[in-house]
């Protein structure tokens, strides 16, 4: 069984073209994306107090990158490999891998300059460079094709690696992806914009390094969820540790400031390296998630993303932020497990429930 519901049981947005929610006019009509029903799949509720998994390093294009692997519940899964966004890590996915553990053999890495990985080779942190790192793992482990999950610039490199090896993918799924949109935005972080100025980055960042890491660490909580004081204390702490964490790191500062112009950069690019036309050239089966409070990257894209992308579905979340996957796990993993079973023609080899 599959709906399309939020959360506490109302439909969710509707968000599609010639509404006021849809920026650029879309190329095709956006199809809604449905949730797998709880008749069919039996979610456990959200454990809050389920720590970060464990993790190993891997050697993976000449940099030192640490992968979670949550343990999967039953022994006949499907492989799955969460990617984080700028500033973010492995943890992001913590809740999700769990939820979604009884389908998925999930594993989720630190990109390179992030989390507990090392630096990148040679310094490079685009688009490309990180896509690379990703398809490197996924070559190594032998592990695709796999559900692969990506959240705002890890939505970005999803795209690229989607778009450029379709063997390695099964499903596609875009968290509020950062997209080609340079737009003037009212609200949001204002610091960004000022990482990219030669000179000025840096000093931006050491600045930031004389607040607390508890002020940090809110900071960002505040600019990605729209309700962060459901946040609980625990991933409050994690977050402070990890802020603590990558202030003991030299690479830290330059992998920030070098992903983000990376990622600009890639809004710039031409070809068959444009974003759009990368979307366009996506065949995996896809669910667009967007949280409708997102500061970070504007709903306003969410259609044009679904409707470029040949096979994909648009499900907009109310009152949730940039990161789904952390504001709102149980939806987001109902999205990703309808996504499955269209994949897979609406057939769950791994059984049904838990």
């Amino acid at each position: 069984m599959l709906m399309n519901r939020t959360r506490d049981g109302r439909p969710s947005r509707r968000v599609g073209p010639g509404g006021a929610s849809c920026g650029p006019r879309a190329a095709r009509p956006v199809r809604l994306a449905e949730l797998a029903g709880p008749a069919d799949f039996a979610i456990p509720a959200v454990d809050q107090t389920r720590k970060p998994w464990p993790g190993e390093y891997h050697r993976v294009a000449g940099a030192d990158v640490f992968l979670r692997k949550t343990p999967p519940r039953r022994k006949t899964v499907e492989p799955a490999l969460y990617v984080h966004g700028l500033g973010g890590a492995s943890t992001n996915f913590t809740d999700l891998a769990d939820l979604l553990s009884p389908w998925f053999d999930g594993h989720a890495l630190d990109l390179p300059g992030f989390g507990k990985s090392g630096p990148a080779a040679g310094g490079h942190y685009s688009i490309g460079a990180h896509a690379r790192v990703v398809i490197g793992y996924l070559e190594q482990s032998g592990r695709g094709p796999v559900h692969l999950v990506g959240n705002s610039m890890g939505g970005a490199i999803a795209i690229r690696v989607a778009s450029t090896r379709p063997d390695l993918i099964r499903t596609l799924t875009l968290v509020s992806p950062a997209v080609p949109d340079l737009r003037p935005r009212v609200g949001g972080d204002a610091l960004l914009p000022l990482l990219v100025v030669p000179g000025l980055g840096p000093a931006m960042l050491r600045r930031l390094d004389r607040v607390t890491p508890e002020q940090r660490a809110r900071a960002v909580i505040d600019l990605c969820f729209a309700h962060p004081e459901r946040v609980p204390d625990n991933r409050l702490a994690e977050a402070v540790a990890d802020v603590t964490d990558r202030r003991g790191m030299s690479w830290a500062h330059g992998a920030m400031i070098s992903s983000l112009r990376g990622l600009i950069g890639s809004y710039l690019s031409a070809g068959g390296r444009a974003p759009w036309r990368q979307m366009a050239a996506i065949v995996a089966p896809t669910v667009v998630i967007w949280g409708e409070l997102d500061q970070l990257v504007d709903v306003s894209n969410a259609p044009r993303v679904a409707a470029t992308i040949p096979d994909a579905r648009l499900l907009v979340l109310p009152d949730v932020g940039h990161t789904a996957q952390l504001e709102d796990p149980a939806v987001t993993a109902r999205a990703i497990l309808a996504l499955r079973a269209r994949a897979n023609d609406g057939r769950d080899p791994a059984g049904v429930g838990l």
